[in-house]
């Protein structure tokens, strides 16, 4: 079903409120497509009986299913049965609803988490199970997985097109900045402004600082997963990323250097690293015509406008 349209469909970004989601709904604007979502407090995604309900009363002809519990690596070590269970129950829910009631097509986003730990960079898709996941983020990475091939046995059984794409590390707009919930960007922009506020002399960093990293904007994920939804539709999954990779220490550079802070870096090394590298190969998506468009630095610069403006908002 390449060449699938969203125009005049009815289409339900799972996940709106999130940061993948909110640009989602941004790009989707575009499409002249009527979008459709529920929040948290109408729509418990975990509830098999409230999901099954409401899709069945919604109608949605296509779903982006962006919805996750997400974290760092501090918050999936410490709450594995939470990333595992909310997780599955997500996917296995919208799916399954999906498909009683007849989607035509449906988008599952996954995670670079699900490669294995030691996997030649750039990674391609088909590394897939070729050695043990990183264990600091194992129960997310299998839940993810889980999705992956749920969404592949749809497909296999039932004829649905249903599609799974693998973003890389995403940052941007509405990104969570909580220190113990958040990802390497947003808690480096959050370090960097606070020890910038108090007058720092220096910023400690997680690890050696050495790991190299991919990143991705979040409306550059969002108009990638537009773009596959309507022109990509296959069993195997598909690698959502930049192409590019820099280290971690480069990354906090540029961070400072937006945000302003002048101390000098500290190293942390009782804390992980993670992986040393993980740049996704981007060759599949660039054969389909893709490619991203926000640079680094200019993300950078954006998202720390987010930051100062959803503080200003709390003030």
């Amino acid at each position: 079903m390449a060449g699938f349209s969203l125009e005049g469909k009815r289409v339900w970004v799972a996940g709106h409120r999130g940061m993948v989601g909110k640009a989602l709904v941004r790009r989707l604007a575009q499409e002249g497509c009527e979008i459709v979502a529920a929040d948290r407090s109408e729509l418990d995604l975990r509830n098999q009986a409230q999901v099954f309900a409401w899709v069945e009363k919604m109608k949605p002809q296509a779903v982006f299913l962006a919805a996750a519990k997400v974290g760092g690596i501090y918050a999936n070590a410490t709450y594995p049965a939470d990333f595992l269970y909310d997780n599955v129950m997500i996917e296995a829910n919208v799916m399954e609803a999906s498909f009683r009631n007849g989607v035509e097509k449906l988008m599952f986003l996954a995670s670079s988490a699900i490669y294995p730990k030691l996997a030649e960079t750039p990674i391609v898709e088909e590394a897939l199970f070729t050695g043990p996941f990183e264990p600091s983020h194992e129960a997310y990475a299998i839940a993810k997985v889980a999705g992956i091939k749920l969404a592949a046995g749809y497909r296999k059984q039932h004829g649905c097109d249903f599609i799974s794409g693998v973003p890389t590390n995403l940052y941007g707009p509405g990104d969570n900045y909580n220190p113990l919930g958040s990802h390497v960007m947003p808690a480096l922009i959050r370090k960097a402004h606070e020890g910038k506020l108090r007058g720092d002399q220096e910023m400690v960093i997680w690890g050696t600082g050495t790991p190299r990293r991919e990143f991705l904007h979040a409306d550059d994920c969002a108009d990638a997963c537009v773009h596959l939804m309507k022109h990509y539709s296959d069993l195997g999954h598909i690698n959502v990323g930049s192409g590019e990779d820099t280290t971690i220490l480069d990354l906090t550079r540029l961070v400072c250097s937006v945000v302003g802070f002048e101390g000098e870096f500290v190293y942390d090394t009782s804390k992980p690293d993670g992986p040393m590298r993980k740049l996704m190969s981007a060759d599949k998506i660039r054969a389909l015509g893709w490619a991203p468009k926000v640079t680094l630095a200019e993300g950078v610069k954006t998202t720390y406008a987010d930051f100062l403006a959803e503080n200003l908002e709390r003030a």
